[in-house]
């Protein structure tokens, strides 16, 4: 079968968190994905991991630790979610992902272990998007023979389909309010399941952050026998605040870091990845030095984050902050980048569990001007909500009928200024690629 049908496949399906009217809502559970990774040969078996959760900056964390391990010459797969652009994004060794043919491949083969289990009533139903796409990866990275694959979470952590690895590695960085349908109300109650990943006997990463998650965590490790190693040591030394290159004590020497992925926050999921590779090197055995350490967080890619994309006078700024601590730490980002002489233009849309009010109080009185874009997803909060909540704030506000147009109204009004694009994944993937779709490129070379 065709990639394009793989695609068109996993598209149909619902996502986890929302179901169709008249469906019922899918439990949360790790025994389905269980029995179908049995039936696979459990190919999660076949190398070691670090498994990721949190609220914020698992992603870059997971990013920047994958990096490392590449740059150390170690074989890595680097499983994450959600994707900007396509699905493929999302399964990568040494930081390339997932061919099509082979995505394509993985896909039949998962669906056709899985509907033979239905059929034999194995399974209640059929995995679901996250579920699918976690075997395929895990399927191709015991097929590459990995070293190391490293994991990031999707939602909470002790249900999520990842968690069915016994992981080296724990990590779990910032944890806030999100999600709060499905993993509670308060830090606390979220806290607990993102501490699902803690295994007994384990090693948890973390850094200090809110007292009721940092009491959770204690909790839970104690509990459980678990190891913490704070990651505080790799921090950079407190004043003055920066983004730029610092120094760190790492491996028996002074280890510079200079990360790519701009604003302060990302300091904490740097050094986060510094543990945990500090941590392989030093209690598991995996060769890694010093100048690996500090290489691999130089070639960190994840784009999206604080991205800049200059295009014929106009600074544009991608990010993907689709919560309130997304957002405080999105507007604590965009200091660097602002001048006082120039328009700034929002393009913003966000998924309805969102707290569309509170994240607007945070953000929208930065700009000038806002422009809402429609999101191709069933969740998106309508442009309504949006113009009603920028009237609040009392920025002026109008809504676009696509990205696209989106795009060409914030240009429009941002003449050598800054267009900052954000609230969403799905709007800021599909704004990502037209962007560069716009950008002349050398013969031969793919954007």
């Amino acid at each position: 079968m065709s990639y394009q049908a793989a695609i068109d496949q996993l598209s149909a399906m619902a996502p986890e968190l929302y179901t169709r009217p008249g469906q019922p809502r899918r439990k949360f559970s790790l025994d389905e994905i269980g029995v179908l990774l049995a039936a696979l040969g459990h190919p999660q078996r076949h190398f070691p991991s670090v498994l990721i959760a949190g609220t914020n900056g698992k992603g870059s964390t997971a990013a920047t630790l994958a990096s490392i391990l590449t740059t150390a010459g170690l074989r890595t797969g680097l499983y994450t979610s959600p994707h900007l652009a396509r699905p493929n994004e999302r399964i990568r060794i040494d930081g390339t992902e997932i061919a099509d043919d082979a995505f394509a491949a993985g896909y039949f083969h998962v669906h056709d272990a899985a509907q033979d289990l239905v059929l034999k009533g194995k399974l209640a139903q059929m995995p679901s998007f996250f579920e699918s796409l976690t075997a395929m990866a895990f399927l191709h990275f015991a097929a590459a023979g990995v070293q190391i694959a490293v994991l990031e979470v999707g939602m909470g952590g002790r249900l999520d389909a990842t968690n069915v690895v016994d992981p080296l590695l724990s990590v779990v960085t910032d944890i806030s309010l999100d999600h709060t349908e499905w993993l509670g109300s308060t830090i606390a109650a979220i806290a607990r399941e993102k501490a699902g990943i803690l295994r007994r006997g384990g090693t948890l990463i973390t850094l200090p952050q809110h007292p009721d998650a940092n009491r959770v965590l204690g909790e839970v490790a104690s509990e459980l026998d678990v190891r913490g190693v704070s990651a505080a040591p790799y921090m950079p030394p407190p004043a003055p605040a920066s983004s730029g290159s610092y120094a760190v004590h790492a491996l028996g020497t002074s280890v510079e870091v200079t990360s790519p992925l701009r604003g302060v926050h990302q300091q904490r999921n740097v050094a986060l990845a510094i543990a945990a590779a500090v941590e392989l090197a030093t209690a598991h055995g995996f060769s890694i030095s010093p100048a690996a350490l500090s290489e691999g967080i130089r070639r960190t890619q994840w784009p999206g984050r604080l991205e800049h994309i200059a295009i014929s006078g106009v600074d544009w700024i991608l990010d993907v902050a689709h919560n309130p601590a997304g957002a405080w730490a999105l507007r604590a980002g965009l200091r660097d980048a602002w001048d006082d002489a120039r328009p700034r233009t929002l393009i913003f849309s966000c998924l309805r569990d969102k707290p569309v009010a509170e994240m607007a109080q945070i953000l929208f009185p930065l700009f000038d001007y806002i422009v809402f874009a429609p999101i191709h997803s069933p969740r998106a909060t309508p442009l309504s909500d949006l113009l009603a909540a920028a009237a609040q704030t009392g920025t002026p506000a109008e809504a676009a009928d696509s990205v696209g147009h989106a795009l060409e109204l914030a240009q429009g009004r941002a003449a050598n200024g800054v267009i900052v694009i954000s609230g969403s994944v799905y709007l800021v993937g599909e704004a990502r690629s037209l962007l560069l779709a716009s950008i002349p490129q050398p013969a031969g070379a793919r954007p």
